[in-house]
């Protein structure tokens, strides 16, 4: 069964009332870098809105001077004042326009990047209740909402603002009479406005949640393609698929036909007061109150007004929406990591040496505080000392590595570095000493060179050719048909297992550290391959501090010491002879893997 995403229990935990368009204002902290343009696109938006008021006057004139008095002169001038008029207005709507979306653009990668910056440094523990899905689509999805809404939605929304505002002063100063009856019918528009655009905010939020839910659906079945085309789950999967979609859709339509509603009751309201006005304006005009010119700068100005509040009864559901996407990129913004450095970390040792120790350390995972998957572990390992960990699945072993490398804290007790609390040092500086090979290799869609270098700080060709041939990998990369400049596929499609393996501890190498936390993967192998990683696993081992998740009993034979882990505690120690001998845990475990036939066989427990 899918676990709910991180939106929905979000929703379902209360998350509070959102405070409507003041959550607008997280985007400042965005703008404030370019004030300079911002202030620019402020001007021009500001002449290009009273440079269409001005239209409004050259009309008056046009008519009144021009038309009714039936001077040639006046009609030309007239002309002339309003084409000028329309120049500037076409001068400064190309300037809105740029520095807009000059703006826009900006701070959506501004943005994209502090959000990026936030999630690469939240803890494991985080990913726990989030998918990953769900954070791509706050920063493509939402971001681009964003930029919608600076570039056009935001200025659309201070452009008729401003149309309203001085379209409503000269319609008082060119009728007060007819301006009173235009402010009654004020009301009658903004109360569809207030009704229907709170409602497009909240299905607003609820098309983006689904979005990312489909997005999510996308991402799972893409990355496990093969198994779902090995079971043959396609129709199963496209059924789940379309369903996602067809809830995305019906928000949508939702969303869709709220925004229409709002658009349809402006617009009759609007348009139906313009007529009824013209009506009125019509008489004034007959009875000798008002000039044929007048009543055309009144009309004129009354479709500014109109227009400017259907644009806004428009730009409300933009702003809606954008509201929705700022509100969910904030709360992601705002969470802050569990694992920090302190402000004052104590530096290692150089040349580091590779000693660990834990004392007394109980764990428990954020998802399950009651239940400890570590409990008591009391361990020292020497420099330079090989140690292997075996135990059935769920023992506790892959959580030691996690520990080691301070993706969490222990719940109690304290893990050691060379003498220094994990605790007091900086994750970074502790995690640049330690070399991880898991038991699946994580191939990045890149080069193998930049495969090979990746966590390496200074790489150098020679070093990244040294550390392939040592690795057993040379000789496949050569092959490849741009050497080491080939493109490995996504997820290292283009390389089998062991060569994916081989790449892997490559990296490794080159990263020479004095820890290595092998979780050794040959147990999925053919015979060959096996060999060639088991014989560059012995090349990265040689001289380092090594603890190995145990698979293979070649492997534990060749440890040091062996840590045998049962339901979070160690029950065993010492070496194979010995544990043998004892007739306990580990005996019973190796007596099924020598009674499969060799000593090369798979550990009989899975190692998660």
């Amino acid at each position: 069964m899918r676990q709910p995403s991180l939106i929905q229990q979000s929703r379902e935990s209360g998350r509070p009332k959102s405070k409507g368009l003041k959550v607008l204002a997280g985007i400042l902290p965005f703008l404030k870098p370019y004030r300079l343009q911002v202030v620019g696109a402020l001007a021009a938006l500001l002449i290009a809105a009273m440079t269409v008021l001005g239209v409004g006057i050259g009309v008056r004139k046009l008519v009144d001077e021009g038309l009714v008095a039936g001077d040639y002169g006046l009609l030309d001038e007239a002309l002339i004042v309003l084409l000028a008029v329309v120049v500037v207005l076409a001068i400064s709507m190309y300037a809105r326009f740029y520095l807009v979306s000059w703006l826009g653009e900006r701070v959506v990668a501004d943005l994209r990047k502090a959000v990026y910056n936030r999630v690469l440094h939240l803890s494991p523990g985080y990913y726990e209740a989030t998918k990953t899905s769900e954070l791509l689509s706050r920063i493509t999805t939402d971001t681009t909402l964003l930029q919608a809404m600076i570039a056009t939605s935001a200025t659309s929304a201070l452009r008729n603002s401003l149309l309203l505002i001085g379209g409503l002063i000269l319609l008082v100063v060119t009728s007060p009479m007819l301006t009173g009856l235009v402010l009654l019918l004020v009301p009658l528009v903004l109360v569809p406005i207030m009704v229907f655009g709170r409602k497009v905010r909240r299905l607003s939020r609820q098309s983006q949640d689904r979005v990312a839910d489909v997005g999510g659906r996308v991402d799972e079945t893409l990355t496990a393609i093969r198994t779902v085309q090995a079971f043959t789950h396609e129709p199963q999967e496209q059924a789940s698929f379309a369903k996602a979609a067809e809830e995305a859709f019906d928000v949508a339509i939702l969303r869709t036909r709220a925004r229409a509603m709002l658009t349809a009751a402006v617009v009759l309201l609007v348009f139906g007061a313009i007529t009824l006005i013209l009506w009125l304006g019509g008489h004034e005009v007959i009875a000798g109150r008002l000039s044929g010119g007048e009543l055309s700068a009144f009309i004129f100005y009354a479709v500014v007004v109109a227009s400017s509040v259907g644009s806004l009864s428009e730009v409300v559901g933009d702003l809606q929406r954008a509201a929705g996407a700022i509100e969910r990129l904030i709360q992601l913004l705002r969470v802050e990591p569990e694992i920090v450095a302190p402000d004052d970390p104590e530096p290692l040792p150089e040349p580091a040496q590779g000693a660990v120790a834990l004392r007394n350390v109980r764990f428990c995972y954020p998802a399950y505080p009651d239940r400890p998957t570590l409990d008591g572990i009391d361990l020292s390992i020497a420099p330079g000392e090989r140690v292997a960990i075996v135990g059935p699945s769920g023992a506790g072993k892959t959580t030691l590595f996690q520990l080691l490398l301070r993706f969490y804290d222990p719940s109690a007790g304290s893990i050691t570095f060379d003498g220094h609390d994990l605790r007091r040092l900086d994750p970074r500086a502790l995690r640049q000493r330690i070399g991880l090979v898991p038991q699946e290799p994580v191939i990045f869609s890149a080069t193998a060179y930049e495969n090979i270098a990746y966590g390496c700080d200074e790489p150098t060709r020679a070093r990244v050719r040294e550390a392939a041939e040592a690795a057993q990998a040379l000789e496949f990369l050569e092959k490849l048909p741009e050497g080491f400049d080939s493109f490995l596929g996504e997820r290292g499609v283009r390389l089998s297992g062991g060569q994916r393996q081989r790449v892997a501890i490559a990296r490794a190498l080159l990263r020479d550290p004095p820890l290595l936390l092998l979780d050794e993967a040959t147990s999925s192998l053919d015979a060959e391959s096996e060999q060639l990683v088991q014989q560059a696993l012995e090349r990265l081992m040689a001289g380092r501090t090594t603890i190995i998740i145990a698979h293979r009993l070649a492997t534990i034979l060749k440890a040091d010491r062996i840590v045998v882990l049962e339901q979070g505690r160690i029950v065993e120690q010492g070496n194979h002879a010995d544990l043998t001998q004892a007739g306990g845990l580990y005996a019973r475990l190796a007596a099924l893997q020598f009674d499969q036939g060799e000593e090369t066989q798979p550990w009989p427990v899975s190692a998660a």
